[in-house]
């Protein structure tokens, strides 16, 4: 009797179940509707399952005599949201174990929902009927757990899920690692063939300090730069132009999986898959491959600050509030109609965390840019008086969202120091790229928002009015050392009926093009790296739009192709003159030779950093680099400009060059500085400055002294 075992199968509308163990054969009886039963001697061992239904009969593993595929160190790392892999034991995970009889092959499946009542898997496997595939309990754990064999890659599935209320409901994998192509939301079983070979980039990268190092980033959104590309395209076409017009890094707007094209990708339902819209994850393993074989960083927009309300995806998961806060106050994000996360939540923390993780080990992207972070920070973000619910202090800070933002950069920087953590970060949040051992917030680079906002405001007003907006220029360069930043002219700045960058320039299309050099010219110039929204760079003239390509037939008009030309040789220059991103992050690496100049409507500065030997040492010695930026609409011959010394200075840079579509006012080529002190520098030179139009001076010589 102490050896006896029942045995029973859950076969919804089988008319015979028979168990198959070595030589034996133990025919199960129907003891409920679907559930068939046997009380066996000893226990079987090994065994099979013959199902008939009707006609004939098939042979089936049983499931259920698999051990669960996590232990008990990942449901305590999990409950604890301290699982730095969870997408090894989450998810769908095609698996194979060797058995006396053969190998057995299948996919195994994990998810969380700890308020459901009964967990069910669906899918091409049971012509999306789970009855006959409820999953198992993990305990308190929350998780549910359950190994199908024959379910191989390319099985589209999904958990039905039965609620505390008596409701079944249908969910996509919160952890799929593919996607069905929207409009379908179902989830794909997946696994990657991919063989990298990318060592030696990420070798270098992490090895980078990027403070020091030129960045010049090409935002994208891949399904508009050039609509109908799929990631093995984009690989080919894209990389190529980012090569040729000499960006350092590209960062694409969100490609984790979202139902709503028209979202751009901000209102994410599969965190861990990139969109099927353009290829497969092994795809999009190539497009970055291929961008790092030409040098090229990888930034992908990453969006932990919100999530749609689509009712078969993360919403109310299992029946009640789980990923979102259950309190409407800190769950549900006005603005954009969306839920909040949870990020009090262990559970949740992590899987944020380790989605994070995710994109950087399987996908070997090089910068995660985190958006919407003010949104997350506080707790009153776009509520009214009542709207909002204070935290312990009875202050405004979210808490919960500090410690989870400090707690993904510290870990990400733990186990990749050369990737780049990007905030954008819209408000004066103090520490934002400050380290969190000081209660920073551990980003690496924040977007200066309040610079976008101000230049733009200038260069919008007809020069004639300009000096009266001078210090809208200025006053960026009275915080520029606050925080560690990057220049952004993003997507969001032509959108929402702003205009493209070129219509927000005055005058007609040749004034237009001066403006959109010169303001291209004076931001690659300024402290801080830059960021440029595709388009931007030749001129784009219809507003963006995620439902069209870019219009690339205006390169065949002389000035969209000037400023295309312009941009490929400020990045060309830019990165030969370390003057300009070596001391980025240190105010000794600025100086203005003139800020006050409102009554020509010019700026003036140096940039320099420390020259260095081939051994990466500095030699007591500084390069240096001079802009000189007038916007007004008419040139400034015999313009005296103060200099560092004396001597022969070449000119780098001049988007007046009628090579870029320009008039042709310069210097040809060079100036002389000569021992005559001005603008508080030992020596001047007399300058044409062309109309709106930026010079880049560079010595010939470097003096002996910093």
């Amino acid at each position: 009797m102490g050896s006896e075992v029942t045995v029973r199968a859950l076969r919804p509308g089988a008319t015979a179940v028979t168990l198959l163990a070595g030589t034996s054969r133990h025919v199960l009886t129907e003891v409920a509707d679907g559930v068939f039963a046997a009380r066996l001697p000893e226990p079987p061992g090994e065994y099979m399952f013959e199902v008939s239904y009707g006609e004939g009969a098939e042979l089936v593993e049983d499931p259920y005599r698999w051990l669960p595929t996590l232990g008990e160190l990942d449901l305590h790392l999990f409950a604890e949201g301290r699982h730095e892999r969870l997408w090894d034991v989450l998810g769908a995970h095609p698996r194979c174990y060797d058995t006396p009889s053969g190998v057995v092959e299948g996919t195994s499946f994990a998810v969380w929902a700890p308020n459901a009542l009964g967990v069910r898997v669906a899918g091409d496997f049971n012509f999306w009927d789970g009855r006959g595939h409820p999953m198992r309990s993990l305990g308190s754990s929350g998780v549910w757990e359950l190994f199908l064999p024959g379910v191989p890659p390319g099985t589209r599935y999904k958990f039905q899920i039965h609620t505390a209320d008596g409701v079944w409901l249908e969910k996509a994998d919160p952890m799929a690692f593919r996607t069905e192509l929207p409009p379908a939301t179902a989830s794909v079983v997946t696994t990657s063939t991919y063989s990298w070979r990318d060592d030696g980039w990420l070798a270098r990268r992490d090895a980078t300090d990027w403070h020091e190092a030129p960045m010049s980033i090409y935002e994208v959104h891949l399904g508009s730069w050039r609509a109908g590309l799929g990631y093995r395209e984009l690989a080919e076409q894209l990389g190529d132009y980012l090569s040729e017009m000499g960006f350092t890094h590209v960062e694409l707007l969100p490609v984790a999986e979202h139902p709503f094209g028209g979202s751009w990708g901000y209102q994410v339902t599969s965190y861990y898959a990139p969109t099927a819209r353009f290829g497969s994850p092994d795809e999009f393993r190539h497009l970055v491959d291929e961008l790092h074989a030409r040098g090229i960083g990888v930034i992908v927009d990453w969006v932990p600050a919100h999530f749609p309300r689509d009712g078969w995806a993360l919403a109310r998961f299992d029946g009640s509030p789980l990923y979102e806060h259950a309190d409407p106050r800190r769950g549900e994000q006005p603005d954009w109609g969306t839920l909040v996360f949870d990020f009090g939540r262990n559970e949740v923390r992590n899987f944020l965390v380790a989605n994070a993780l995710y994109w950087l080990d399987e996908f070997h992207v090089d910068g995660l840019r985190v958006d919407a972070v003010a949104s997350m920070l506080y707790l009153d973000y776009s509520r009214k008086e009542g709207e909002w619910l204070p935290n312990a202090h009875g202050g405004r800070e979210n808490l919960d969202a500090v410690r989870f933002i400090q707690e993904l950069n510290a870990t990400v920087c733990k186990h990749h120091p050369g990737v780049l953590m990007v905030a954008e970060e819209s408000t004066a949040w103090p520490g934002v790229t400050a380290p969190t051992h000081i209660g920073g917030l551990g980003f690496g680079f924040k977007w200066n928002m309040g610079w976008m906002h101000d230049v733009l405001s200038y260069v919008g007003r007809d020069p004639i009015h300009r000096s009266f907006h001078h210090n809208e220029m200025t006053f960026s360069l009275m915080y520029a050392w606050s925080e560690n930043f990057v220049l952004p002219l993003s997507h969001d700045e032509v959108v929402h009926g702003k205009g493209s960058l070129w219509t927000r320039m005055p005058g007609d299309d040749w004034n237009k093009a001066a403006g959109l050099r010169a303001l291209l010219a004076y931001m690659w110039a300024h402290p801080g790296k830059q960021l440029l929204f595709m388009g931007g760079e030749f001129g784009q003239v219809r507003e963006w739009s995620e439902s069209r390509s870019l219009d690339w037939e205006l390169l065949e008009q002389p000035l969209h192709d000037g400023v295309r030309r312009l941009v490929a040789d400020l990045n060309a220059a830019y990165r030969e003159h370390p003057a300009l991103y070596a001391s980025d992050v240190r105010p000794e690496g600025f100086s203005w030779i003139d800020a006050n100049d409102a009554s020509n409507n010019v700026l003036s500065f140096v940039r320099r950093a420390p020259r260095r030997g081939a051994d990466g040492s500095a030699d007591g010695r500084a390069v240096e680099l001079v802009c000189v930026a007038n916007f007004a609409g008419s040139p400034h011959p015999d313009y005296r400009l103060g200099l560092p010394h004396a001597g022969r200075w070449r000119e780098v840079v001049n988007t007046d060059s009628q090579n870029y579509g320009g008039s042709g006012v310069g210097n040809l080529g060079e100036v002389q500085a000569v021992d005559d002190p001005w603008h508080g520098r030992p020596a001047s030179a007399v300058l044409n400055l062309p109309p709106q139009g930026v010079l880049w001076l560079v010595p010939e010589f470097i003096p002996d002294q910093i």
